[in-house]
């Protein structure tokens, strides 16, 4: 069988109709939140598919603390991605081309900090923070993002720099080029979908964080998980801000993914390119 055949194999009825339900089913969630955030109030929670779309939800959320821990959200996210990038690629690098003994060992260290359950940093961070000031604070917020996103970068971009050949390095040093110029013209374009892919995934765990925000902020630097989560009072749960304040919360990410797809797809397969 050519490699025509195979893909038209591929491309049966079992093939169109396992990837209809598998999309039905991840998707499902997302769709139903989009349409609850439409709804009535007095409709809510119907079952209904036919009803008169509002956006009386979206218009409530605009008072309040959700615009505030929306920006808040989004300045951690981002200057914490931006921070675990730069710390994080040159130690990358130098754990891929060093050639020291301990490189092995510094690299699992760091990913243990990874594997560690979120709790068993919290009570020391949070007394740390109370001590110094910075709880209920952004820096606070960047700080605690910036730990456990660094292992992830380290740990990615060192995969993605073993991949780059170590000889097209050496030929800019013939050429003239410093170790770090031949860093920043050769290895790091080669590398760009890896960087690329590691800034989503940094990007989406700041993001979504829920359980460090919950335990570390008050009011001033809230992000927006939190706040919707306090749409949920003792009084009732106010369903339309819940689901308009999730569906706001999804769109960064979502448009954010869909503009870097092509890295992102490309950066998380790649690794089969070897010296």
């Amino acid at each position: 069988m050519n490699s025509q055949a195979r893909r038209r194999a591929g491309r049966g009825p079992a093939t169109y109709v396992s990837a209809g339900l598998l999309l039905a089913v991840v998707l499902f969630p997302f769709l139903w939140l989009l349409q609850m955030s439409f709804r009535p109030n007095e409709d809510i929670l119907g079952y209904n598919l036919l009803f008169r779309p509002t956006l009386e939800h979206y218009r409530a959320l605009r008072v309040g603390h959700f615009p505030r821990s929306f920006g808040n959200s989004a300045i951690a996210s981002v200057t914490s991605t931006l921070l675990s990038l730069l710390v994080g690629v040159p130690a990358a690098y130098a754990l891929s081309r060093g050639r020291f003994r301990a490189s092995r060992r510094i690299a699992l260290w760091v990913l243990a900090t990874r594997m560690a359950p979120p709790i068993a940093f919290t009570i020391p961070f949070f007394l740390a923070y109370r001590y110094l000031g910075l709880l209920d604070t952004i820096p606070g917020l960047v700080l605690i993002y910036l730990t456990f996103n660094l292992a992830l970068v380290i740990w990615l971009m060192r995969t993605f720099f073993d991949g780059v050949p170590r000889a097209l390095e050496e030929a800019a040093w013939i050429d003239g080029s410093s170790i770090w110029g031949s860093f920043l013209r050769v290895t790091l374009p080669l590398a760009a979908p890896g960087l690329a892919a590691t800034a989503v995934l940094c990007f989406i765990f700041s993001w979504n964080d829920f359980f460090y925000a919950l335990i570390l902020t008050r009011t001033k630097a809230m992000t927006a998980p939190v706040a919707i989560v306090n749409f949920m009072q003792y009084e009732g749960w106010e369903w339309g801000k819940i689901a308009a304040g999730g569906t706001l919360v999804m769109l960064p990410v979502v448009v954010f993914s869909l503009i870097v797809r092509h890295y992102l797809v490309s950066g998380l397969t790649a690794g089969g390119l070897r010296e």
